[in-house]
């Protein structure tokens, strides 16, 4: 068993336990990758509903190096938000998507991306616009792929001229890295990757060659 680790803050095991328990929310079966070095821990999951994967980094007291894969509900399970340490669990084989990240760095600013207040505006109109053309099908087409058609329909669209696919903001938004209108947010790029930055974790998608959504660390 790996040596428990210790947080810099208590208020870093809460944050991670409520980013834990968001994954869990979307699959109860989840599995994150955890990689620590340098003081940080990187955790990232991958919620089903989404097809991302989301990463929330946490400050650690000591420069533990780390890199496995592990059960999010274990290790939701052994964080000792009062104490600031959290007992890691035994490894578990990764699935496909941990194997699959964006680069650590070679990121550049890209302009164009809207404040958070006017992205959760369009995430919630998206919402609406969702649930009321589902809604109007005729009892025929009330079909689950009826609806995936609609969802992808509406949440491939981009944000503005920046190429960040809807999708991302809702995702963003979903899993806590989006609390309030007012958070700072911005875009990077690195190759073919989009990056949606914010304080409280990021989305990163790929936009050419294997496609689909990932996430690194702030």
């Amino acid at each position: 068993m790996t040596a428990p680790l210790h947080f810099a803050d208590a208020r870093e095991a809460d944050d991670l336990a409520a980013f834990l328990a968001r994954l869990l929310h979307y699959d109860r079966a989840a599995a994150v990758r955890l990689q620590a070095g340098g003081g940080t821990l990187a955790v990232f999951g991958r919620p089903p509903s989404f097809e991302v994967l989301a990463v929330r980094t946490a400050s650690l007291l000591d420069d533990a190096a780390l890199d496995a894969t592990v059960s999010a509900g274990r290790l939701l399970d052994g964080i000792a938000e009062s104490e600031g340490k959290a007992v890691l669990p035994e490894p578990v084989t990764g699935p496909p998507w941990a194997g699959v990240l964006p680069p650590r760095g070679g990121w550049r600013e890209v302009p164009g991306l809207p404040p958070a207040a006017t992205l959760r505006g369009a995430v919630g109109a998206a919402v609406a616009e969702f649930r009321g053309l589902a809604d109007a099908l005729p009892e025929q087409r009330r079909t689950r792929a009826e609806r995936d058609r609609i969802g992808r329909e509406i949440w491939t669209r981009t944000v503005g001229s920046t190429g960040l696919p809807l999708r991302a903001v809702h995702a963003a938004q979903a899993l806590g890295f989006l609390p309030a209108p007012q958070v700072p947010v911005g875009l990077l790029a690195a190759g073919p990757w989009l990056r949606l930055r914010t304080p409280f974790g990021s989305v990163a998608v790929r936009t050419s060659g294997a496609g689909g959504l990932s996430v690194t660390a702030r």
